[in-house]
């Protein structure tokens, strides 16, 4: 147990964009001390210790970050063929685990992460700030009070219009053999020759990344189940392909229905996620929509959550005019009396609200959870069975895509039906 004046000392191993940034962030809470890095290129190695100290210990070797005693926790960074087996290794290690979604890189791997949390007693937490963030939680607060009324389908769609988001990233000049730990990084992955573009590049190829599922489809799941309290679909459907950037194995273009079954807290519904690396609306390019019978929620962002139950001003068509005015009548008390106005207290009926939720940032305060967790010694927002439940269903849209068959999933036990 700490005490408030105690520092909990991190290591970092995977130290590319998303690894810095959460070291970043990480750094930023106090009482958190960034000691060691890990990574296989020495660029990154030598960028750590320009930004944290040139007593900082690095190494291109994650087993020598496991060995040490005086590290607490890690942030594991790295692609995703190596997040389950660095988690396991650290969680039996004693450390506490922080790692960046998705949780697998394989769905058979997620058992092994949560029998290793529950054999240790160590938090472990995954990386989808969508957990931690305020507007899904107001979003969550407002579908328990049945805001929306009975939900009946959810759209969700997250495009990326930079060549970094489209994960087109910086080749270094000096990236050879020499300064890059080619067997490393290949680690359990199929053996292949040297190639820049696999090392830097590396969610564009399978044997290393998950793609659109495992990078954008599990953020999208992890907000929809944090909202509806859902375990997950029983069926899983994708299409897509390769459209503008063409140097890659999955598609940049992605699109997957899922089926939820029903439950105690909602009735089955339909989703539809999508994911365009050109789109041609920039200015819309997050959203996650819930769809209900007596009104539309809506994320736009980080920062502005959206209820619209504005009640429709009639529930005929137009033939109901033909009918004499009596019939109109009947017609028209007979729906009212069976449709009461709605009587949820926080929200106006006749208005759209928008609730504001730019005062926090998600991806600091997922991270401010982590540590919290490990200092009051509680379970983490994000456990390994909640990751494993968002990674499962989104890792079958790309089974579907390259099978072109529809997937079956058993949200319960977390295995393919």
């Amino acid at each position: 147990m700490f005490s408030l004046n105690d520092n909990i000392q991190i290591a970092l191993i995977g130290a590319g964009g998303m690894g810095q940034g959460d070291a970043k962030m990480a750094s930023s809470i106090p009482g958190v001390k960034l000691i060691a890095a890990c990574d296989c290129y020495d660029g990154r190695l030598n960028h750590m210790k320009e930004v944290y100290g040139v007593e900082t210990f690095t190494t291109r070797d994650y087993q020598d970050i496991v060995a040490r005693k005086d590290i607490d926790a890690v942030i594991v960074g790295t692609p995703d063929h190596w997040h389950s087996r660095i988690s396991v290794d650290c969680l039996n290690a004693g450390k506490h685990v922080y790692c960046e979604k998705p949780m697998v890189h394989a769905i058979e791997e997620g058992k092994s992460v949560i029998d290793a949390q529950a054999r240790s007693g160590k938090v472990f937490q995954v990386g989808s700030q969508y957990r931690s963030s305020l507007t899904y939680q107001k979003a969550r607060e407002l579908f328990q009070t049945k805001a929306i009324g009975k939900l009946n389908s959810v759209e969700a769609w997250l495009d990326r219009n930079t060549a970094i988001g489209a994960w087109e990233y910086s080749i270094p000049p000096d990236a050879d053999l020499k300064t890059c730990d080619w067997k490393q990084f290949e680690g359990n992955a199929p053996k292949r020759p040297w190639d820049a573009r696999r090392f830097f590049r590396w969610r564009n190829y399978r044997d290393y990344g998950t793609g659109v599922a495992g990078d954008l489809f599990v953020h999208l799941l992890t907000g929809l189940h944090t909202v509806t309290g859902s375990l997950g679909p029983t069926r899983v459907y994708a299409t897509g392909g390769i459209r503008f950037w063409m140097d890659r194995e999955v598609p940049d273009v992605m699109l997957a229905t899922l089926d939820y079954p029903e439950t105690d807290a909602h009735p089955a519904f339909n989703v539809l996620l999508h994911v365009n690396f050109k789109s041609s609306r920039p200015e819309e390019s997050f959203g996650v929509k819930f769809i209900g019978s007596d009104g539309v929620m809506t994320a736009t962002s980080f920062t502005e959550l959206t209820l619209d139950r504005t009640p429709r001003t009639a529930e005929f068509d137009d033939t109901i005019g033909s009918f004499a005015d009596a019939t109109q009548k009947e017609l028209a008390a007979e729906w009212e009396s069976k449709h009461p106005a709605p009587s949820v207290k926080t929200i106006q009926p006749d208005s759209v609200q928008t609730f504001d939720t730019s005062g926090q940032d998600a991806h600091l305060e997922h991270h401010k959870n982590f540590y919290r967790s490990i200092r009051e010694n509680r379970p983490s927002i994000e456990d390994a069975t909640f990751g494993l439940r968002a990674a499962g269903p989104a890792l079958l849209t790309n089974e579907s895509y390259f099978k072109k068959k529809i997937m079956t999933w058993d949200p319960e036990t977390m295995t393919q039906a």
